[in-house]
């Protein structure tokens, strides 16, 4: 009877706080409303939290669709796939759906093998995979809800994508008890804007390949342009992972003739004319953006280096998989030394935009020296006929005495500028 009253007033109190931010909803006030929801909402948060899991999946169940929702948002992440599995197929759909659509990146697709090709289908609840085969499952940006219904659909954990900052090999790429062969690698993405390695898990599962990433990648869009076109282009998901990693290769190369055209660019400006000041600032800024680029592309080689090979140790792949994967591996070895040689290039190229500020820098300490050089015989005939010693200096009474004092001052400038330009040090 305790039990039933405790469950009561719980129900009670989430629904006075759900009728409370509906009030809030509808004052004019901005300011006092913002307020007002966020101490509901932490209000709700922290009921949620103290109250046992049956007791939460029993009050979402009766709730409203739209309270429902509200109230599934305030759920703890690491709460939420238990009560999960406590709600009905019906409810757990619908709000797995609704989570489904916060996020404008999320979605999940499935593809299956259709006449040698691969056929996307996409996937928006756990009844879409129940009468499917695939051999690859591709979520981007997923939620924790759409992790934990795939996963258990498939008995796989899926990771969360944002998590994967280990860097040493054992955490990296592992095979579980199960036979679980877990890969978490860095793919390039390089846009006009900015460039950047984006982790992705990849899980080979019952010979099915689960990858997780935060975003979209070209290398993907590549990977299914490819197989839905080319018929046998791959035949089961390690055919997909190897591809994905050559795919990835590629990529890494196309970003390499990039920078290499940019090098080039910067070294004519360089090479071929003087340079201002601003120029070379903007040259310098050139030169860091491409060498963070090469940076990055060399991360990226590295790590594709270190999951290809772990494949080929596994000895899970097939002779023409291993094939293909010492492909890999080859184009790898010679990416390696393209970004060698792109670095010297990188290197020199600072070092003269350094140095055309530095003769900059010289051309303007050398124009005061000659000046301060140039203005010390006028400085010493001023101070001269400015001690008055009308004895010792009998021009001093002269008519022109002034005027004369002022042209040999200008004769004594002119003479070491006429030097100093015989000697070439004026250019």
């Amino acid at each position: 009877m305790s039990e039933e009253k405790s469950s009561l007033d719980f129900m009670e109190a989430v629904r006075e706080l759900l009728a409370r931010l509906e009030r809030v909803d509808d004052r004019q006030d901005e300011l006092v409303e913002d307020d007002a929801r966020t101490r509901y909402f932490a209000e709700l948060r922290a009921l949620l939290d103290k109250e046992p899991l049956d007791e939460v999946a029993r009050a979402i169940e009766a709730l409203e669709p739209d309270e429902r929702l509200v109230v599934w948002h305030e759920v703890r992440e690491e709460r939420g796939e238990a009560i999960l599995e406590i709600l009905s197929d019906e409810v757990r759909e619908d709000l797995l759906c609704d989570s489904h659509l916060r996020n404008e990146k999320t979605s999940v697709s499935a593809f299956e093998l259709r006449n040698g090709r691969l056929s996307q289908i996409r996937v928006a609840t756990p009844y879409d995979l129940k009468c499917l085969k695939p051999i690859w499952i591709d979520l981007v940006a997923p939620t924790p809800e759409i992790r934990a219904w795939v996963g258990r659909f498939y008995d796989v954990q899926l990771p969360n994508p944002s998590s994967l900052t280990d860097l040493e090999a054992s955490a990296r790429f592992y095979v579980e008890d199960n036979g679980e062969v877990h890969l978490h690698s860095d793919f390039l993405l390089d846009t006009k804007d900015e460039s950047r390695n984006v982790a992705v898990a990849l899980i080979l599962h019952h010979d099915v390949l689960f990858s997780v990433r935060t975003e979209e990648l070209p290398i993907f869009r590549l990977q299914r342009l490819r197989a839905r076109t080319q018929p046998g282009y791959v035949t089961d998901g390690k055919d997909v992972l190897l591809d994905l990693y050559a795919a990835d290769a590629e990529y890494s190369a196309d970003a390499l003739e990039d920078v290499y055209a940019a090098l080039e660019d910067v070294s004519r400006h360089v090479l071929g004319t003087e340079i201002t000041d601003d120029e070379a600032a903007k040259i310098l800024a050139d030169i860091a953006r491409e060498e963070d680029l090469n940076g990055r592309i060399r991360r990226n080689v590295h790590d594709t280096r270190r999951a290809v090979s772990f494949l080929v140790r596994g000895k899970s792949l097939s002779p023409a998989q291993i094939d293909d994967a010492r492909q890999i591996l080859r184009d790898i070895e010679s990416l390696d030394g393209h970004t060698s040689f792109l670095f010297g290039k990188i290197n020199f190229l600072m070092d003269a935009t350094v140095g055309f500020i530095n003769i900059n820098q010289n051309k303007i300490i050398k124009i005061f020296s000659v000046a301060s050089v140039a203005m010390l015989p006028p400085t010493l005939i001023a101070s001269i006929y400015g001690m008055n010693f009308q004895e010792w200096f009998p021009e001093i009474h002269w008519r022109y005495g002034y005027p004369f004092s002022l042209l040999l001052m200008l004769i004594s400038v002119a003479v070491p500028f006429w030097f100093f330009y015989r000697k070439g040090w004026l250019r």
